[in-house]
């Protein structure tokens, strides 16, 4: 049956009353029998929807009209948000935003049977312009003899055709346009595949990920490029370990944790790092706060990266020990100690979902721990706590499924969940955020 066909079968547009969001910031109805998820509509609202794509367990489908709009409704900021799939939630205020994510995890947890002490205000900072780290894709697409640079279309694997995004940083979000008519005039437009952006207070770093070896002119042509706009440019033609810079010849980008401290950890545009400097400094603060750190403590920073939380910690601490798999993280993360004049501080390289319990690390006793997981969570760690005898424990997550997961066990080794609160790390997205605090 041929593609056209298969359209023609989709019924023809119904109304329906959203009833509850979905984890994917979707709105959800049900139409004879089955579920539906909507795009772009809001619990109690009434609207006429399109069928898009079905199946026999669910269907999928977007707004034609609201007819009975929420109070929490408001005009999308983007151009592109009904087409561009980087954002979900902009058609909703900024609190409702929170709440409802809110909402969601808290039923989560209940439904684990989990109790908790307090639920604490969130952390909020701008919701737009913040993102600072981001993967463009790059197509040139020849039949429209164009150039796009931007994010994926939503449940597509084309490029969104977009002119800006409010979301990125102003040097980049409010430019797509001089990206595209830079990378328009290059031969090698057709082998440039993405850009890697990531800035710091000052700068802001392009890494430009191309196919095949670039000219001599196009190398003149970026790098005039780079004089011109300020931006630091870099090219990528192998791996991650090929990187290297084009223009100028000095780069090193550094992060604040706290606005307050002087720690700046070093980093390069592929290592992970927080995309939200504003919520990435509130949260470091508010896990010191938790953890409560004394000048005799001994800590351990899970998932350390290259030091976000061991740095700060250890100006307060007798000790922090960081455990991150990534053996080229541990070594940055070394450096940047070192670097910082921060000598309290080890670091080990450890796959922390395939525990060795022989590990001299495993073996010690720690007054506090700190757990910075994935989105698949931390369980076979948190499994091997108890023996350990912390007081206290900060989890910070990025998916709540996992979160709820873990905490369950924290819980049945002898825990308490006595704080909560979501970091709104991620707005106009569905994506949440959140840091608990277990305490024996």
């Amino acid at each position: 049956m041929s593609r056209r066909n298969r359209r023609r079968q989709l019924p023809e547009p119904f109304d329906v009353v959203i009833e509850n969001l979905s984890h994917e910031g979707r709105g959800i109805a049900h139409h004879n029998g089955k579920i539906v998820f909507v795009f772009a509509a809001l619990p109690g609202e009434r609207v006429t929807i399109q069928i898009n794509k079905t199946n026999k367990k669910y269907s999928e489908a977007s707004v034609v009209e609201v007819l009975e709009a929420s109070a929490h409704r408001i005009t999308p900021h983007c151009a592109h948000f009904s087409v561009c799939g980087g954002c979900s939630m902009q058609h909703i205020s900024s609190a409702y935003q929170l709440e409802l994510k809110q909402q969601s995890v808290l039923e989560m947890i209940g439904h684990a049977g989990i109790d908790i002490g307090e639920v604490i205000p969130a952390l909020t900072s701008d919701t737009w312009g913040y993102r600072r780290k981001a993967r463009l894709g790059v197509k040139y697409v020849i039949k429209k003899e164009r150039l796009l640079v931007g994010f994926r279309e939503r449940n597509k694997p084309y490029l969104a055709d977009m002119q800006s995004c409010p979301i990125l940083i102003e040097q980049v979000g409010q430019h797509l346009q001089d990206l595209m008519d830079l990378i328009s005039g290059l031969e090698a437009r057709q082998t440039i595949a993405q850009i890697e952006v990531a800035a710091d207070d000052e700068n802001c770093m392009l890494v430009f990920r191309h196919l095949q070896p670039l000219s001599e002119s196009d190398l003149e042509q970026l790098t005039q490029f780079a004089k011109q706009t300020g931006f630091w440019l870099q090219l990528q033609p192998g791996g991650t370990d090929t990187v290297h810079p084009l223009y100028p010849e000095q780069q090193t980008l550094r992060f604040k944790p706290l606005s307050d401290s002087d720690i700046a950890i070093r980093f390069k545009a592929n290592d992970f790092t927080q995309v939200n400097a504003g919520i990435n400094q509130q949260m470091v603060k508010q896990a010191l706060n938790f953890l409560d750190i004394q000048a005799e403590d001994k800590i351990l920073d899970l998932f350390c990266g290259l030091g976000n939380f061991t740095l700060p910690m250890a100006e307060k601490a007798s000790q922090v020990t960081g455990i991150e798999g990534d053996e080229v993280m541990v070594k940055r993360a070394r450096e940047n100690a070192l670097e910082q004049g921060i000598n309290n501080t080890q670091y080990f390289a450890s796959d922390l979902a395939t525990i060795e319990k022989s590990s001299g690390w495993m073996k010690q006793r720690y007054d506090k721990i700190l757990l910075d997981p994935p989105r698949s969570g931390a369980l076979e760690i948190v499994e091997q706590l108890k023996p350990m005898k912390a007081s206290t424990i900060v989890y910070v997550s990025c998916q709540p499924s996992s979160l709820v997961r873990d905490a369950r066990v924290l819980c049945d080794a002898g825990y308490k969940l006595t704080q909560f609160g979501l970091m709104d790390m991620f707005p106009q997205t569905a994506h949440v955020e959140s840091m608990a605090v277990f305490r024996k």
